[in-house]
C-alpha cells in the first residue's frame, strides 16, 4: 500500500494506492497522522479502505499530478554506505589531489560510526515534476538516487520513498569541509512520488532502484541496484541519526547511493532525471539553473 498526495484541480488531496494500482482518496492530509491513526486503531490501510467502504477513482496513475507526499522539516543523508559510493568519493579526492593514494572515505566506509549529515530543510525540497537546480560554481554535478526513510514518533521506520541527493563532485572532492556547499543549495533535493507503507513490503532490502538521465529526450545514463547492496542496516543508520538528536516525526533520512554516472558525466540545464523503484514509483525532475 502506498500513500500519495496529488493536485486535483488546484486542491491538494491524499490517497492510497493498493497492489492493483487502484486509487482511494482519503481525508488525511499528513502521512504521519494517518500512519499513527492506523496504529492506534490496530488496523492496516487495507482494513481502513474496507471499513470505510472507500471507492476508487477512475484515473490513470500516469495522469496523476503528484506533489510531495510529505514535507519533512528536515532531510538527513547518509554517506559512503555503498562500495560504489566509496569508490566515487575516492576518485573525486584523488582527482583534486593527485598525490593521495588512500583517503578518509576508506575509513568512513569501514568505521563503526556512519557518515550522517543534514541534506535539506522543508523550503529547499521539491517534489515530483518540479525543477532541481544545479550550482553555478560547480562543473561536475550528478544526481544521487537513494532509498529514503520516513522516521516516526518512536524513532522507527514508518515509510519508504525515493530521494535525489544532488551533489557537486568537484566541490566535495576539493575539500571534505566543503560538504555542505557540495550538498545543500536551493532546490537541491527531491523526494517522492509516494510513500510505501511498511505493510506493503516484507523486506525493504529487496527493493530495487534505477536511475535514468535524459538529455534532449535521449538516454544519457542508466544504472540499477538493489538495497541489499547497502553495507549497513537501515535501523543502524536511524540509530545514529536519532542519537542525542532532536528529530521531529516525519523526518526523512536518505540512505546513500550505489548508482553513480561515469566520471566524465555532469548534469546540464534541460536534463531530465528519472529515479524509480518497482514498489514506490517514479520520481521525475527536470534540471535548470537558479
Amino acid at each position: 500500500m502506498k500513500f500519495i498526495r496529488f493536485n486535483d484541480k488546484g486542491n491538494i488531496r491524499s490517497a492510497l494506492i493498493n497492489e492493483e494500482n487502484l486509487v482511494f482518496p482519503i481525508d488525511f492530509d499528513q502521512y504521519v497522522d494517518f500512519f499513527y491513526f492506523l496504529k492506534d486503531q490496530g488496523i492496516t490501510a487495507s482494513d481502513y479502505i474496507k471499513q470505510n467502504n472507500l471507492a476508487s477513482i477512475s484515473i490513470n496513475l500516469e495522469e496523476l499530478s503528484y506533489v510531495l507526499p510529505i514535507v519533512p522539516e528536515e532531510i538527513w543523508a547518509s554517506g559512503v554506505t555503498y562500495l560504489k559510493s566509496k569508490e566515487a568519493r575516492n576518485f573525486e579526492v584523488k582527482n583534486a589531489n593527485k598525490q593521495i593514494e588512500s583517503t578518509f572515505y576508506d575509513k568512513v566506509y569501514d568505521a563503526e560510526r556512519p557518515e550522517i549529515f543534514l541534506k535539506s530543510t522543508a523550503r529547499r525540497i521539491v517534489g515530483p515534476l518540479a525543477e532541481l537546480y544545479i550550482r553555478n560554481d560547480s562543473n561536475w554535478q550528478i544526481p544521487e538516487p537513494e532509498l529514503t526513510l520516513i522516521i516516526g514518533k518512536d524513532e522507527d521506520i514508518i515509510g519508504f520513498t525515493l530521494g535525489n541527493d544532488m551533489s557537486c563532485r568537484d566541490i566535495e572532492g576539493e575539500n571534505p569541509l566543503y560538504l555542505p556547499q557540495a550538498k545543500i543549495w536551493k532546490n537541491s533535493c527531491s523526494i517522492g512520488p509516494s510513500i510505501l507503507m511498511p505493510e506493503g513490503i516484507e523486506d525493504p532490502y529487496e527493493l530495487d532502484i534505477t536511475c535514468r538521465i535524459f538529455r534532449n529526450n535521449e538516454l544519457q545514463f542508466e544504472g540499477s541496484a538493489f538495497i541489499n547492496q547497502l553495507k549497513r542496516r537501515l535501523d543502524e543508520l536511524v540509530k545514529y541519526l536519532v542519537y542525542e538528536n532532536d528529530i521531529v516525526p516525519g523526518t526523512a533520512l536518505m540512505t546513500g547511493t550505489c548508482i553513480v554516472p561515469p566520471n566524465e558525466f555532469t548534469l546540464e540545464k534541460g536534463d531530465r532525471i528519472e529515479i524509480s523503484s518497482t514498489k514506490i514509483g517514479v520520481l521525475v525532475n527536470n534540471i535548470t539553473r537558479n
